[in-house]
C-alpha cells in the first residue's frame, strides 16, 4: 500500500497534467485557426491573381510583408548580454 503523502502527490500530478492537457489543447486551437486564415487569405489571394490573369491584366506579385529579422536580433541581443571570450 502506498502512503497517503503519495496519494497526494499523484492526485497533484494528475491534477497539474490535466490543466497542461487543456493549456496545449487551447494553444493547438488557436494554431489551427490561425493557420486557418493564413490559409483562406492565400486562396483568396491566388483567385485574385487567376481572376486577373483571365482578364488578360497585368499580374502584380504582391509580396506579404516580413517584418525584418536585423530588428528582432538586435531586440534579442540587447536583452541577452553576450559575454565576448579571448
Amino acid at each position: 500500500m502506498t502512503t497517503s503523502y503519495r496519494l497526494e502527490a499523484q492526485k497533484k500530478l494528475k491534477a497539474e497534467k490535466k490543466l497542461l492537457r487543456e493549456a496545449e489543447a487551447v494553444a493547438q486551437k488557436e494554431q489551427r485557426e490561425l493557420e486557418e486564415k493564413k490559409r483562406v487569405a492565400n486562396e483568396e489571394r491566388i483567385a485574385k491573381k487567376l481572376d486577373r490573369i483571365a482578364k488578360g491584366l497585368p499580374v502584380e506579385d504582391v509580396k506579404p510583408k516580413v517584418k525584418s529579422v536585423k530588428k528582432k536580433v538586435k531586440q534579442i541581443s540587447k536583452k541577452v548580454k553576450v559575454k565576448k571570450s579571448k
